[in-house]
């Protein structure tokens, strides 16, 4: 770990696709032991939507802060543009984390 890169733990300090596994490649064994890992990291998903609720609302600020400084709004548009970019990934973590906690373990597919 020490010798990641400054991107690379920026990285995974805010995307998550690391810690899981594919659980469609595979045989029916792979596939149910990628399941259950995935299950086991389901709780992760909450530190990372807090880490983006928490941008969401910073950039919310700053773009109503650009607005009060700005009257045509032009200083506003970058912290309101980031705010719905954080509110479309906040959506992403908690469709997965309620699929990972609710949804039962896909089937083997039948030949």
């Amino acid at each position: 770990m020490e010798n990641d890169s400054f991107l690379s733990l920026l990285y995974r300090y805010f995307f998550f696709s690391w810690l899981f596994r594919d659980a469609d490649r595979g045989g029916s064994a792979e596939r149910a032991a990628a399941w259950r890992h995935n299950r086991e990291q389901a709780p992760w998903l909450l530190v990372y939507l807090k880490r983006w609720l928490g941008l969401g609302l910073l950039s919310f600020a700053l773009g109503c802060a650009g607005s009060l400084a700005d009257p045509t709004g032009w200083a506003a548009l970058p912290g309101f543009i980031f705010l719905s970019l954080s509110l479309a990934v906040d959506s992403v973590i908690v469709v997965a984390w309620l699929g990972l906690r609710l949804l039962p373990a896909p089937c083997a597919p039948r030949r």
